[in-house]
């Protein structure tokens, strides 16, 4: 039914208005289009997060606004670079503008509960000062009942599921890019978005510990995944999400209580 979704653009406007009114959160998932190997779907950024807002949303009454879907510049030692076909970037100026104005006019339409919920690691920079602009917007003093939770995702998984996920040690979110956690994560979610067999299995990446401009580095694999693509699995997306989801609800309800 229309009326149970907690999707906020799926909603008559009558009844985004009753419940806002009746102090649902908002989620705001922040995603991206880009580069993730030639075994998933461009999406990864959208859906991951998407997917996690509307099950937390819906644990706790709340409202999934529309995802971001276009991301802070991807680089090359976190996200491949803006080399690969079908990347579409936009400015960290651009991208934290966004997140204001999103913000901005939640306010306006008396929303004090919000939660941005981050799928792109190039985007934590820029969903910060989204937030911090919207406050000076708004004016700190204005902002007093206003609560702005900022989340990004993979900062939700225990240290415990990491050890289960990968017993050989874990590489970092950095290079986790297309590999075992985003890959596991979208086997759970979206399987027919991911392919497998195409894996290149050319990874992982080893990068100086710098950035050179304009150049980009060499040690990007030709696939775009900075890792490893072995070990992933729908169960171990379950175990990933099952964190993400159990986390959030909690930190929401502690929170926004």
């Amino acid at each position: 039914m229309m009326m149970d979704s907690v999707f906020l653009a799926e909603l008559p406007w009558p009844e985004a208005q009753r419940r806002i009114a009746a102090g649902a959160p908002i989620f705001l998932p922040l995603g991206s289009t880009e580069q993730h190997g030639h075994h998933m779907a461009m999406n990864v950024d959208v859906v991951i997060p998407t997917a996690i807002a509307a099950s937390v949303a819906s644990e706790v009454g709340g409202l999934v606004a529309p995802t971001i879907a276009y991301g802070n510049r991807s680089q090359p030692r976190t996200g491949g670079g803006p080399a690969f076909p079908g990347t579409v970037n936009i400015t960290a100026h651009t991208f934290s503008l966004l997140v204001k104005d999103v913000i901005c006019d939640l306010h306006r339409q008396k929303v004090r509960r919000i939660v941005v919920l981050n799928g792109h690691y190039e985007n934590i920079g820029p969903s910060i000062e989204g937030i911090e602009l919207a406050l000076d917007a708004i004016g700190r003093d204005r902002a007093a009942d206003v609560t702005i939770l900022r989340i990004d995702h993979w900062e939700m998984v225990r240290a415990e599921t990491l050890a289960r996920v990968f017993p050989d040690g874990y590489p970092g979110i950095e290079l986790e890019h297309a590999s075992v956690i985003e890959t596991s994560m979208m086997l759970a979610l979206r399987p027919e978005l991911v392919d497998l067999d195409r894996a290149l299995h050319d990874g992982p990446a080893r990068f100086k510990p710098y950035d050179r401009y304009p150049r980009p580095a060499e040690e990007v694999p030709p696939s775009g995944v900075l890792s490893l693509t072995e070990g992933s699995s729908a169960e171990k997306g379950r175990w990933l999400l099952s964190d993400c989801e159990t986390r959030i609800a909690e930190i929401v309800k502690r929170e926004f209580a």
